[in-house]
């Protein structure tokens, strides 16, 4: 059965990989010390949030969301990382994750919430499909250097 809670301080040892493979899917590449920092930042609970996704207790699943302002809705909750263990997808961890996010959602009075994918995520489109309904959104980044 798959338990989420908050990220422990205890959680760090099996978080990183969790996000280094987030970030690899994503095929980015980061330091070090932006896991040190983005690590601090989820502990601390202020900017972001952090779950943990436990089968059998072992973090088998990460969660990062957080809360903002919208123009038209007056709170919003953003669903930034969302990454299970390849072993174990197909068990209930990303969906558990998502829920919970959402009744953290609930909780802040959120009238949104909503997340990003690839449109070649298949796998995890294919839950999203049955969670959440697909607005056609097109994303595009500008470059900040």
């Amino acid at each position: 059965m798959i338990q989420v809670t908050r990220l422990r301080q205890s959680d760090r040892e099996a978080w990183q990989p969790l996000a280094i493979g987030y970030n690899a899917f994503y095929q980015r590449v980061l330091p070090a010390a932006a896991y040190e920092q983005a690590w601090g930042r989820l502990l601390e609970g202020e900017e972001i949030q952090g779950l943990a996704a436990r089968l059998d207790g072992r973090v088998v699943g990460i969660a990062h969301y957080l809360f903002h302002a919208g123009v038209w809705f007056p709170k919003v909750c953003y669903l930034a990382d969302l990454f299970v263990d390849e072993a174990v997808r197909g068990q209930g961890a990303a969906r558990a994750l998502i829920e919970e996010v959402a009744e953290a959602a609930r909780a802040q009075g959120c009238t949104r919430y909503y997340w990003l994918t690839q449109d070649t995520n298949a796998q995890a489109r294919a839950l999203y499909d049955k969670v959440a309904r697909h607005v056609g959104f097109i994303r595009y980044d500008y470059s900040m250097e």
